[in-house]
């Protein structure tokens, strides 16, 4: 049974953002933003495992969100590992950095982006990005998000 897993993954994200008032993850230095400041990145997923926890339909819970649901996911980025390039349209999410650290590489900002064990990064419509693990030990993130079944892409799927 998934539940108490689920209860403590939960449990932890609610406990990080309370602790921290409203846990930031590392953010982009002001100097560094900028609109278009990459356009893409890499293409291909690496040494990553994602894996659904749960998830509830959203359609009989609020009207209009057919085909969406709330999911709870536990990615796993193993050193030198990448979550591929994609974008939050229509899919906002927030990720918490359980263990270990990984950089972000964000459309709006012109350097790497660092979140460590307990950061919580917001990621919404506007920004494109992807993800790498340059440290020597696994990443271990909580990503709850709101999937829109509907859509197909591969894109789609990632964190």
């Amino acid at each position: 049974m998934k539940t108490p897993l689920i209860l403590t993954a939960t449990a932890s994200l609610a406990a990080a953002l309370f602790v921290s008032g409203a846990a930031a993850a590392g953010e982009c230095p002001a100097a560094q933003m900028r609109p278009d400041a990459r356009t893409s990145g890499e293409t291909m997923p690496a040494k990553v495992t994602d894996t659904e926890l749960a998830f509830v339909g959203l359609g009989d819970q609020i009207g209009g969100l057919d085909n969406r649901r709330l999911r709870l996911r536990r990615l796993v980025v193993q050193p030198g590992g990448v979550v591929p390039w994609h974008s939050h349209t229509d899919r906002p999410a927030l990720i918490m950095t359980v263990s270990g650290q990984i950089t972000e590489y964000a459309s709006n900002c012109a350097v790497g982006i660092d979140h460590k064990a307990g950061d919580v990064a917001r990621e919404v419509k506007g920004v494109s990005h992807w993800w790498k693990n340059n440290g020597k030990v696994p990443a271990v993130l909580i990503a709850a998000d709101i999937k829109n079944d509907a859509d197909t892409t591969a894109a789609a799927d990632h964190m």
